[in-house]
């Protein structure tokens, strides 16, 4: 039997596989009623069920707060709505577009922003691809195209050739990516087939990778990853930035390091997006500056993601990250100064005798 049939999506399952009490039953299946759980056996292993606090249970184990929604919290909250011409299809930004030809994941993140929509058991129908594609074809500023979900990866091989050939046929798409849970959820869909199916002749794909503490990248997930990259596959990462995940420098930095160790460059630290439920997950945007400041100097450059918000309403994401410089006055009298890891201020270009 493979092991996604194995995955744990019921309430019942969870209990028996002692990831969490019997007492929790009715919490679990509320919320189990109202967003898609799956937890893999490969995550379930790395759950340790006598901490209360375990951070990979936090992230996939259902939890009643999920219920609670705020004011501000938004059924959409990146705005995919507003900028999806046709199904399947979010055009944000002049250069790329998303893709999503399913909805399925293999592990139910709780966090995720997505949550409403996610878990269905959907998959574009041909003629919902085929206006995907014909959308992408006719849109020639289109240089970029993301694969995302759901989880792109829970197509088969041989699904994934059809979107990917389909893909190459368009002289004007140079650029393939793919954004992931799967090397981690469940490594051993990382097959040779698969890795080969997201290659086409003439375009470059690079894989992301949806990390979020270091426990994660077990030696099974490391060779998933080394399967994509020793086949030329680049990887990047994202992480979303969670309280009592990995919001602390030195869980962060391990994480991150690991990554990098695994030959995978961080690309994005998410802040939480106001998706319903996820409150308390969500930390300060000042917490984040004051995590990527501790960072900065202490870790390799290879080491930093760009911290960033996907503004509400499909406004594409910016850059939230600490700032380093500081203008004093104004137009023909400003001069800069310029702050290092260590915190102090450096005046640029330095005043003779200034060092």
């Amino acid at each position: 039997m493979r092991a996604a049939d194995k995955t744990l999506r019921r309430p019942g399952q969870l209990i028996a596989a002692g990831l969490v009490p019997e007492d929790r039953r009715a919490e679990l299946a509320a919320v189990a009623a109202r967003y898609a759980v799956a937890v893999t056996p490969d995550m379930a292993e790395v759950i340790d069920p006598a901490d209360p606090g375990d951070p990979i249970a936090r992230q996939f184990i259902p939890s009643r707060a999920e219920l609670d929604r705020r004011a501000e919290e938004l059924a959409d909250p990146i705005g995919d709505d507003a900028h999806s011409p046709v199904a399947g299809i979010v055009h944000r930004y002049p250069d790329r577009v998303l893709l999503k030809p399913i909805d399925i994941c293999a592990v139910y993140c709780r966090f995720c922003f997505r949550r409403e929509t996610v878990g269905q058991g959907r998959a574009l129908s041909r003629a919902e691809l085929s206006a995907a594609f014909d959308y992408i074809r006719a849109h020639r500023e289109i240089w970029e195209v993301i694969l995302t979900g759901g989880d792109p990866l829970m197509l088969s091989p041989r699904r994934l050739v059809a979107v990917v050939s389909a893909l190459a046929t368009m002289e004007h798409v140079k650029i393939i990516r793919v954004h992931t849970r799967v090397p981690i959820a469940e490594p051993a869909r990382v097959t040779a087939a698969l890795v080969r199916a997201l290659k086409a002749a003439g375009k470059a794909t690079y894989v992301v990778l949806h990390a979020n503490h270091p426990r994660e990248l077990t030696a099974k997930a490391r060779a998933a990853c080394a399967r994509f990259i020793d086949a030329g596959v680049p990887m990047l990462s994202q992480s979303v930035l969670l309280r009592g995940v990995n919001d602390d420098a030195a869980v962060l930095g391990e994480l991150l390091r690991t990554l990098v160790e695994c030959r995978v460059k961080p690309y994005y630290l998410h802040h939480g997006d106001l998706a319903p439920g996820t409150a308390h997950w969500r930390t300060e945007i000042a917490e984040g500056r004051a995590l990527m400041r501790t960072l900065r100097g202490r870790l390799s450059g290879l080491c930093q993601p760009t911290y960033v918000l996907d503004i509400p309403g499909g406004h594409g994401k910016s850059p939230i990250g600490p700032d380093y410089l500081h203008v004093r006055g104004e137009n023909g009298s400003a001069c800069c100064e310029i702050e290092d890891f260590n915190g102090r201020r450096h005046r640029y270009p330095p005043q003779p005798g200034e060092r």
